[in-house]
This record gives C-alpha cells, structure tokens and sequence, in this order.
C-alpha cells in the first residue's frame, strides 16, 4: 500500500462528509486500492461516527477505529498511525481545510526527506480568506515562541497536514508524549531531535468556519509549550 491517510474527527458531523468525498475521490483516482483512508472519531457526542460509517459501507480504502474517551486530536492521530499500513503515513483535518490536492503535494515533494508538512507561512503558499487579526497574532506569537524553545527552523508547525515515511510514523507513535493542541511539536521535535529532515511544502490552505481553536486556546497551547519545554530533558 502506497499511501494512508489519517483524519482524526471530533464532532465534525457537519463538515467530514464532503471532505471524505473529496479525498476518497481523489485519491481512488491516483492510487485505486493502494490508498487508505483511516477515520479516528474521538470522543464525539454528536452523529460524526454514523456519517463515517455510512460513507465508509462499500469502500474497503476506508477504515474507522473509534475512540469512544478523550484521546486529544494528537491521541487520535497516533491511533491512526499504529493502524496504518502505507509506506507513507500521514494525517490530515476532517475540515478539507487542506484539500487533497495540496495533500497529494507532500507525497509528491517527499523525495528523500523522513518526513513533509504542509506550510501556509512560506513562499508559494496562500491562505483563503484572510485570516483575522486575533488569528494572526497568537499564531505569529506561538510559531516565534516555538523557533526559540527548540530551534526550530520551520516557519509553520500548526499547520494541519503531515506526511512521513512509514518507519518514521511508527516511531513517532511510539514516542509521542503530547495528545492535545501542541502535539505537532511533539512530533516535529522527536524528528529534530534524531536527526530526521522534513521538508516544509507551500500549500493552498482554505480557512474553514467552525474552527474550534479561540484566541484563548492559542494563548493557552503557548504556555503549554513553555510548560513542554520544561518537561524535556533536552
């Protein structure tokens, strides 16, 4: 198998089904049956798991594994990664904010870098609509504060889509510390940390409504990377 595909899901009920449809018809169109798409509904109090479930009836690409407790978006995706079989593993957001077109970008660019993630702070890249002042901000702040704690050179860690060699997946789900908002950070430091090269890929990102990130909870994942940085032995 070519490629899998997480899509963790926290009621999404509203907003999954088209990006299924989306990514199921593009990538059946690349891959046939060498693709899968692995849905991880987490902790949903709403229809998400019966959407999934109906769209999923009839396509073997597609798999759910549902997490009936709090498991974080960061749990969810490393449920994922275990499951997968793909030799190149990745995840993605239920809201298509990246579409499968931009996805398909980061197994293309992965060449022979460990890993990929998509950028929307970089050249080539473009966010639609404009984001709002509120967003920029604690964004600017948290990616500045997280270039300083770790050293890294990634202008967007955030960013909602990542890609990596099977190997390096399973790796990462077997040293990840952080289930909740900053668990990119988590993930992309491992890689620092041992020495692994992503590559950081512009991508065309379509802000989506109904995000349940706040102003507030982008002040709050900024102390949590101070209090994560703490936790580190180095």
């Amino acid at each position: 198998m070519k490629l899998s595909i997480i899509i963790p899901a926290y009621n999404e009920e509203r907003r999954i089904l088209s990006t299924l449809q989306d990514y199921y018809n593009f990538f059946n169109k690349k891959f046939k049956n060498n693709f899968e798409i692995i849905i991880v509904p987490n902790n949903c109090s709403d229809n998400t798991f019966k959407v999934v479930s109906d769209f999923s009836k009839n396509k073997k690409q597609i798999k759910i594994f549902n997490i009936s407790h709090y498991s974080g978006k960061g749990g969810a995706v490393m449920k994922g990664f275990e499951l997968a079989e793909g030799e190149y593993i990745g995840f993605t957001d239920a809201d298509n904010s990246t579409n499968p077109e931009n996805f398909y970008k980061l197994y293309q660019n992965i060449g022979n870098y460990q890993g990929a993630i998509a950028s929307r702070r970089i050249k080539g890249a473009l966010v639609s609509p404009k984001r709002k002042l509120t967003q920029n901000i604690s964004s600017f702040m948290f990616n500045k504060i997280a270039k300083i704690l770790f050293g890294f050179k990634y202008s967007d860690t955030q960013c909602g889509a990542k890609l990596f060699e099977k190997n390096i997946a399973k790796f990462l789900n077997e040293n990840f510390s952080e289930k909740g908002w900053i668990f990119d950070i988590d993930l992309l430091y491992l890689c620092k940390k041992n020495k692994l090269i992503v590559y950081e890929n512009p991508i065309i990102w379509r802000d989506a409504e109904g995000s349940k990130l706040s102003f507030k909870d982008g002040i709050f994942s900024i102390l949590k990377l101070f209090k994560y940085r703490l936790r580190i032995k180095n």
